[in-house]
């Protein structure tokens, strides 16, 4: 059971670590392509409809330091989570938190925009991922549960 779970964490986290590890070869002056292309253009994007909604004002951010956290996040906590970390799980529920709705935005398309599907299946995809770590933990928290740590027994002397 142990090797098997191991491998599991292993392909799970291979998801996280290989985007971490290519974001961080692309990471240039600028933050690279995922900061200008799509983080920059979608972080606006959502300031102005939390705007529009609520009326508050999202700070202005730089995206660099943004991109650098993004890459942090998924290579640490895939890093952790290998290992059977739950806070390694935790890292990364925050990660996919935080960029699943910025990234992933099918809700600023129409059903017909070309743009709609792919987006949608890749939100939807972080959602499951999203759920597979919040089982994990839980998984995690039953087994602690269940298994107490055993009292060391002193030998009785008479």
């Amino acid at each position: 059971m142990g090797f098997k779970s191991f491998i599991g964490r292993v392909l799970f986290a291979s998801v996280f670590l290989l985007s971490a590890w290519q974001e961080f070869n692309e990471f240039g002056v600028d933050g690279g392509p995922a900061a200008m292309n799509n983080l920059k253009p979608k972080y606006d994007i959502l300031a102005k409809h939390v705007y529009s909604y609520t009326g508050a004002y999202l700070p202005d951010v730089e995206i660099k330091p943004l991109v650098l956290a993004n890459i942090a996040l998924k290579g640490i906590g895939g890093f952790l989570f290998i290992f059977g970390s739950s806070f390694g799980a935790f890292i990364l529920l925050i990660h996919l938190a935080i960029t699943t709705p910025i990234l992933y935005d099918f809700y600023n398309y129409d059903l017909e925009k070309p743009q709609f599907g792919p987006l949608f299946i890749k939100f939807t995809e972080n959602v499951a991922l999203f759920g597979a770590l919040i089982f994990f933990i839980e998984m995690k928290k039953m087994i602690r549960r269940r298994h107490p740590r055993k009292k060391v027994s002193k030998a009785k002397t008479h």
